[in-house]
């Protein structure tokens, strides 16, 4: 009679430590599970079990989640097909999740592998260790959830107490012994946001004074409009502590006084619209110091009101100098002129040799710009236009217009092929 044979299983070892603190010990938690894994590994060589020597550890990783590298390169060689059983210390150590066991288990019967925790016998080829299994992994899950619990519960009682529990350090701090310091150097920036945010009431135009003068966020970047917006709310700059909403006293310094705070979130609470239109009278003119007459005399802006309404003009100086009928276009209202100007620039970003001279002049000063970006920006003008604070169309009408002509047959618009590569390079950086 014949010897039976035992068919070889190629055996594969995983381990797991949800913290790192230990693993830089010469013999450590995964050492310490994967030498007893060895060792039941071997009192069943009678069986045909064989251990690989392929490592599958993950250190310093959660079991509450499948993203981690050994455990995706063990699930990678059981689809190749070179593992027959996978062998573990405890159940937690593969997965604390029930839901992703049951995946992990799908993984396992479609390539007819066995999984054996060696604290915890059983088989997962059969009903009832299925269900041993089950019962386990939920206490497992249980463990997991209550601990989370705990933690927020900390964190929760924590922030109550005004403490700093992490995250991402405001402009203004930096944080020692684990509470948040004033660094002097940056609070000058917020306390500067702040102060203009209250005398201009616009985050767009704040923005692209600060990119001006280079202030950049703490990691660096250049400061945005949305920047602003949370640097605005952050209440962490009066002092205050926030959690789920709910504000308490920190146990910092503020950096703002309560009363400009008050003053910048009353000019917040008023919507973006309403702002613009009650700084709409204090902005320049468009055409301040563009506009020409037919005689080669400069156009300067008026007003007047009648019955509490503002007409807006701009006026010959030829005329102003000299009276009526020195000149054949004398005034001419300030929302007509400006508007055919801003119809004008709307046609000539729509031509083919204005894009390519833009793009060719923004070149030099940033290799990166392609004719499609010179392109993309020219067409976003138009939408962009009606959402700019009157101040800001006027700085851009100041940048892409060198002089206006206008006479009895219409006007002329002599643009600036460097001040459209400027434009162009400014609207790449807002949308980067």
């Amino acid at each position: 009679m014949s010897k039976e044979i035992k068919r070889k299983l190629r055996c594969a070892v995983y381990t797991r430590k949800s913290s790192e603190e230990g693993l830089e010990q010469e013999f450590n938690s995964l050492h310490a599970q994967r030498e007893a894994c060895e060792a039941y590994i071997a009192s069943q060589r009678s069986e045909g079990w064989a251990l690989i020597r392929e490592h599958y550890d993950d250190g310093g990783v959660s079991g509450g989640t499948l993203e981690r590298p050994g455990l995706k390169l063990l699930l990678a060689d059981i689809e190749e097909g070179l593992i027959d059983v996978v062998v573990v210390y405890k159940i937690d150590r593969l997965s604390r999740s029930l839901m992703d066991f049951s995946k992990l288990v799908e993984v396992f019967d479609r390539n007819s592998v066995t999984f054996v925790s060696v604290t915890q016998s059983f088989n997962t080829t059969t009903s009832m260790g299925r269900l041993t299994l089950n019962i386990l992994l939920s206490f497992a899950q249980f463990e997991r959830e209550v601990t989370g619990e705990r933690i927020r519960d900390k964190i929760a009682a924590s922030r109550k107490k005004g403490m700093w529990m992490g995250g991402t350090v405001p402009l203004g701090y930096d944080v020692k012994d684990r509470r948040l310091v004033i660094n002097k150097a940056e609070a000058k920036t917020v306390q500067l946001v702040f102060e203009r945010f209250a005398e201009i009431g616009s985050a767009t135009v704040l923005a692209r004074e600060l990119r001006a003068n280079g202030t950049t966020t703490k990691q660096g970047k250049p400061i945005t409009k949305n920047y602003i917006y949370r640097l605005l709310n952050n209440r962490v700059y009066i002092g205050e502590a926030v959690h789920k909403g709910q504000s308490y006293p920190g146990q910092h310094k503020g950096i703002i006084p309560r009363k400009l705070w008050d003053k910048v979130h009353a000019i917040l609470r008023t919507s973006p619209r309403k702002r613009a239109s009650n700084t709409r009278a204090q902005t320049p003119a468009l055409l301040r110091g563009l506009l020409f007459g037919p005689d080669g005399a400069a156009f300067s802006p008026s007003h007047t009101r009648k019955k509490d309404r503002l007409y807006r003009y701009y006026v010959s100086q030829t005329l102003l100098k000299h009276g009526a009928g020195t000149c054949p276009v004398g005034r001419v209202p300030a929302g007509e002129i400006e508007a055919a100007v801003i119809d004008q620039l709307r046609t000539v970003f729509r031509q083919p040799e204005i894009i390519i001279g833009t793009w060719k002049a923004a070149k030099p000063h940033n290799a990166d710009i392609t004719e499609a970006n010179a392109r993309e920006a020219l067409m976003h003008f138009d939408p962009l236009w009606d959402e700019l604070f009157p101040a800001e169309q006027a700085r851009i009408v100041q940048l892409l217009v060198e002089r206006v002509d206008i006479g009895l047959g219409g006007l002329d618009v002599h643009l600036r092929i460097d001040g459209l590569s400027g434009l162009v390079r400014e609207m790449r950086e807002a949308a980067a």
